[in-house]
């Protein structure tokens, strides 16, 4: 068997299908280690796999006040130059730590972020790479990019969306790319990216999400697969706090409202709309604060707050979800077979 690492990066939502794909590798019998930041170590050990830490948290990062600023904005290409210019700062510690995570590969496994700051390593390793992503990003003529939903539905003009969002990412990163193989020693890569040469290897290219809720298309070519959403069951051992046991047994199922990592501008005049919108529904709410302080002082009986919990666990125990739109967060509301209500913040 091989033995695998896998790179992932970015909050617990990005991270957590990762995660949930090494677990599967490792039950088929494969060694995987993932390689994450700061702050994931247990999620990673107890999912059965072998942890490294690429640096400092990134959840810790992103809720700093620039950070803050920049999601509030909520402008696409804003959060770009954000993460393009932080990327840069950590590519040559980046080219420096790495290698020693990933050598003794027999395959490296990653998603879009990994095609400046991974490949490059790979390719000097001489390890082979694949890609593994939880949103579409190869070319198809079926639908446009996610960045361009509202595109009309021509074919050329799909798959042109699509040519653009790679290309919006790569010269959003190539900078990565460039002091990474500096660092490495390595000639530059390719100015229009890596995606042209990837292509033609026809290497696996792995999409978690489901082929019922986005069908494969027919115009991807045969080493692409679309194998379902990864998911993490609730740990074993896991059991709800006390006082959220019994407020779901107190009463109706409640109705579930949290937006994750996403940063909110005005998060207590969002928990008032919250629950505002609840009392008119005359619903209870399970109410999910998150990092962007989704919260309210004085809450009534009929909402409870929570900090973390599995979404595995819990959303088959609501009415309904409200949340964010999340590659993540949105498998879980579909698997719970509850219905979403999804309430998009700037990149989701």
């Amino acid at each position: 068997m091989a033995t695998i690492a896998i790179v992932a990066a970015g909050t617990r939502g990005d991270v957590q299908p990762y995660v949930a794909l090494g677990r599967g590798l490792r039950q088929a019998g494969h060694t995987v280690r993932l390689l994450a930041s700061d702050g994931f170590e247990e999620l990673v050990a107890g999912a059965g796999l072998d942890f490294r830490s690429t640096g400092p948290s990134a959840e810790e990062r992103l809720q700093s006040d620039e950070w803050r600023a920049t999601m509030e904005r909520g402008n696409f290409l804003v959060i770009l130059a954000r993460m393009r210019a932080e990327m840069r700062g950590e590519a040559a510690g980046m080219a420096r730590r790495l290698p020693e995570h990933l050598r003794g590969s027999d395959l490296i496994v990653a998603g879009v972020a990994g095609l400046t700051s991974v490949l490059p390593i790979a390719e000097q390793l001489g390890v082979p790479f694949i890609q593994a992503h939880v949103f579409p990003f190869t070319p198809t003529r079926a639908f446009p990019s996610p960045l361009v939903p509202g595109l009309p539905q021509i074919g050329a003009l799909n798959r042109l969306s699509f040519q653009a969002t790679r290309q919006i990412f790569w010269q959003s990163f190539k900078q990565t790319d460039v002091a990474v193989r500096q660092e490495l020693g390595l000639a530059r890569g390719r100015v229009l990216g890596p995606f042209g040469a990837l292509d033609r290897a026809a290497a696996p290219v792995l999409y978690g999400y489901s082929p019922l809720v986005l069908p494969r298309p027919a115009d991807w070519a045969s080493n692409i697969h679309v194998t379902g959403y990864w998911t993490l069951p609730a740990p074993a051992d896991w059991t709800p706090p006390a006082d959220l046991a019994d407020f779901l047994a107190a009463g109706d199922p409640p109705v579930y409202i949290g937006f994750g990592s996403m940063v909110n501008r005005d998060p207590q005049g969002t928990a008032r709309l919250a629950l505002a919108a609840l009392a008119l529904a005359g619903r209870r709410g399970v109410l999910a604060a998150g990092w962007g302080g989704l919260d309210a002082a004085e809450l009534p009986p009929t909402v409870h707050p929570i900090r973390s919990v599995p979404h595995e666990w819990l959303f088959p125990r609501m009415a309904a979800v409200v949340h964010h739109g999340g590659a993540g967060t949105t498998a879980a509301g579909l698997r719970a077979g509850v219905p979403s209500v999804i309430v998009p913040f700037s990149a989701d």
